[in-house]
């Protein structure tokens, strides 16, 4: 067997939180061959197969996982010639520095590449798309589930095919970004393909020689940019992007007190306008604006409205460096929750429902958790991964 699985795996050195127990089986593939042993192995013994990413974006429960736990390794990134703009026909591939058809640059990266080393790629080659999610950790094969966006980009906006292996047939299929049902932080991925697929690579449209995307408030005011001004270079979108990222802690550096997170705990709630009206009209009873204040919102898809978890977390009264045993609000971003040393999934838990109750409590907002939540029993967890979407 190529596969080396080995047993009773400590998972938590594997994820960003440092949190959870050991995995009963893991083993790691480096191609699709590998994933589809991975199937049968798991199929064998009658165990789940959990998909372990660069571990940026989980909680993994302290009594473990009693599945196999496998690490997606499919490594390259190519640039793909001769393709239509549906993103069908014969490619050749070929080391990036050259462009697409139709003024695109169609990169497929595998899975287990770095985020951030693909966008820092992209970035040196002029090749305009992803500057805003700089800094993100991760793997490249997490993206689409999660649909990663950060200061006005998402991988939506870019993702032309994504290449998995069906976890029933063992083959290998070809999904496009039309089919992926891309939402807010959502897609089919997480909902009606949930533990179908298994990703190995990503398809993305960049646009060489192409302008930033600079339409994110904090980022216009970082590079002092006005909205509908000329665009800042690439490099330098990216540099300002990572800075703030860094200020908030949500670059990962072992030196950082509050570096051990999951990145925003909670998504930013949307709400139709009618239940917008009336959470803002609570907000303003409950008297917690200063004079002048305005309440964050932004449009959202499909005419909602979309609120500011961390403003809602604060006005609530949790104050960045909350503690709870050793779990805590990060001192620099109140979305989010770190292990401050020694924490357990169980401490962590138990503050983001303190927090949820008290903003729930205070502006009748019910916010869900991001990270995935893994190893926990049924009925345990379900008052943290529903409810935000109101």
């Amino acid at each position: 067997m190529s596969l080396d699985v080995r047993e009773s795996v400590p998972l938590a050195p594997l994820t960003t939180l440092g949190v959870g127990g050991p995995a009963r089986y893991f083993a790691e593939a480096a191609d699709e061959a590998a994933v589809v042993e991975a199937f049968r192995f798991a199929e064998a013994r009658g165990v789940p197969l959990l998909v372990l990413g660069g571990g940026s974006n989980l909680l993994i429960a302290d009594r473990g996982v009693d599945a196999l736990v496998l690490r997606v390794r499919v490594r390259g990134i190519e640039l793909l010639r001769g393709r239509g703009e549906d993103g069908g026909g014969e490619d050749s591939g070929g080391e990036i520095g050259g462009g697409g058809e139709a003024g695109r640059a169609l990169v497929r990266a595998g899975a287990g590449e770095a985020w951030d080393d693909l966008v820092a790629r992209s970035v040196a080659e002029g090749w305009a798309g992803v500057e805003c999610l700089s800094g993100i950790p991760g793997d490249v094969g997490a993206t689409p589930i999660q649909n990663v966006g950060a200061y006005g980009q998402e991988v939506a906006e870019t993702i032309v095919e994504v290449r998995a292996i069906d976890r029933a047939t063992g083959a290998a299929a070809v999904l496009s970004g039309a089919d992926c049902g891309f939402g807010y932080r959502d897609s089919r991925f997480k909902r009606a393909w949930r533990g179908r697929y298994v990703i190995t690579a990503v398809t993305f449209a960049l646009r060489p020689g192409g302008a930033a995307t600079v339409r994110y408030p904090e980022l216009q005011r970082a590079l002092a940019a006005p909205a509908g001004g000329a665009a800042p270079p690439l490099g330098e979108v990216r540099s300002a992007v990572i800075a703030l990222r860094r200020a908030k802690s949500m670059v990962l550096d072992p030196a950082d007190e509050n570096g051990r997170s999951a990145g925003s705990f909670f998504m930013n709630p949307t709400l139709a306008p009618g239940a917008a009206a009336a959470v803002i009209a609570r907000i303003e009873a409950a008297g917690v604006l200063a004079p002048g204040e305005a309440i964050p919102q932004y449009p959202a898809e499909g005419g909602r409205v979309k609120l500011s978890a961390a403003w809602l977390i604060e006005r609530a009264g949790f104050a960045k460096g909350t503690r709870h045993g050793a779990a805590g609000i990060s001192t620099r971003h109140t979305l989010a929750l770190v292990n401050r040393g020694g924490a357990t999934a169980e401490e962590l838990l138990g503050l983001a429902r303190r927090v949820r109750r008290g903003v729930l409590d205070r502006f009748g907002v019910a916010l869900s958790a991001e990270p995935d939540l893994v190893g926990f029993a049924p009925g345990e967890i379900d008052d943290l991964v529903s409810g935000a979407h109101l």
